[in-house]
């Protein structure tokens, strides 16, 4: 009798394990698991972007592939409305540009500073990768 193995395909709330390397459109590596160990989440779930979730249904364990996740799939579009100047004496004096400020409220708004002048604070409430396409190589660990 031989022994056969049946592969398995992820499907919604299953709990995957990927490795994965992001890049911007300009091959810019934005986040990536190496030298970090593997990064897992529930498929499915929003607990990461939506384009990740979806990007990981169907594939088996040991699967690579690569992904282009348009903005409305990551982090959405950049709004310019999110980006304010305050007074300098508002920001926190060892502020520098890229510290994420929050706003102080439990579920609150997070403030990334944009430019610092000694007049005034330029903060962005966008995420950084607000409006940007982002592509992954992913690759399947594992399916717990």
């Amino acid at each position: 009798m031989t022994e056969q193995t049946i592969e398995q395909a992820v499907k919604q709330g299953d709990q995957v394990e990927i490795e994965y390397v992001g890049k911007l459109e300009d091959g810019t590596v934005f986040d990536s698991t190496d030298g970090r160990g593997t990064f897992e989440f529930e498929a499915g779930s929003n607990r990461i972007i939506p384009g990740m979730s979806d990007a990981v249904m169907g594939m088996e364990v040991g699967q690579e592939k690569t992904v282009e996740i348009p903005p409305d799939q990551a982090y959405g579009p950049r709004n310019e409305e999110l980006v304010i100047r305050i007074p300098r004496e508002r920001i926190p004096q060892d502020a520098k540009v890229g510290d994420a400020l929050s706003d102080g409220q439990q579920g609150g708004q997070v403030w990334y500073v944009a430019e610092v002048t000694p007049e005034e604070g330029v903060l962005d409430g966008n995420h950084p990768l607000a409006g940007k396409t982002l592509i992954f190589e992913v690759r399947l660990i594992g399916i717990k």
